[in-house]
């Protein structure tokens, strides 16, 4: 298992009902853990005046499939992109990657809507031995887990206890940048719902 196969499972865990892949502060989350299992595996390095910039490395160790594409994903050359620019790049619609892939494996299955429906259900967790190991890295208070599941909005960090640090500086600064993704993708839905509401009132003439 990887960190964000862990973080996506703990979402659906959480969030029954839901479907996370409609979540953006989910997507983002992802991109992040792929980042940080890339760097746990030497497969990339931060670098550059603020430590912000991905530099890749030797390839990912890895059979995971989403972390292999993460991985070719990236910027091959300087200056290399920042943190937060691959989040946003790489977060488009990772969710529902990871949702099938989850779905493949047997992690996830479908809900059926109804005997004569032919769309596909929600997604809903299998009682797997995958998802029982995510739920154990939780529980443990595994400190980079516990931190993707407080950014993306599943649990408060600081309702948790006392949460470890995590003493890795490139990791906390890829940390950090999904907490700021966050915050400023719920600033976008802000400005937008704002947006709508003036340009419903100019209709109704109000």
């Amino acid at each position: 298992m990887t960190t964000p196969r862990d973080l996506l499972i703990i979402v659906m865990d959480e969030t029954p009902g839901g479907d996370p892949a409609e979540r953006g502060e989910v997507s983002l989350g992802l991109a992040g853990a792929e980042l940080i299992d890339l760097l746990a595996a030497g497969a990339v390095t931060l670098g550059g005046e603020q430590d912000d910039r991905i530099v890749p490395g030797p390839s990912a160790d890895t059979d995971d499939r989403l972390l292999q594409q993460a991985a070719a994903a990236l910027v091959a050359e300087a200056p290399y992109e920042p943190v937060g620019d691959w989040l946003w790049r790489r977060g488009r619609d990772l969710a529902s990657a990871y949702v099938t892939a989850l779905e493949a494996d047997g992690d996830v299955t479908r809900q059926r809507r109804g005997l004569l429906s032919f769309r596909p259900g929600r997604p809903v967790l299998t009682d797997s031995a995958d998802h029982r190991l995510a739920e154990d890295r939780l529980r443990s208070n595994e400190p980079v887990l516990a931190a993707l599941v407080a950014a993306v909005g599943i649990r408060d960090e600081e309702a948790e206890g006392d949460t470890p640090g995590v003493a890795d500086d490139a990791v906390d600064t890829v940390l950090a940048a999904v907490n700021d993704a966050v915050v400023e993708l719920e600033a976008l839905r802000q400005r937008r719902a704002i947006e709508q509401s003036a340009f419903d009132n100019i209709w109704r003439g109000d």
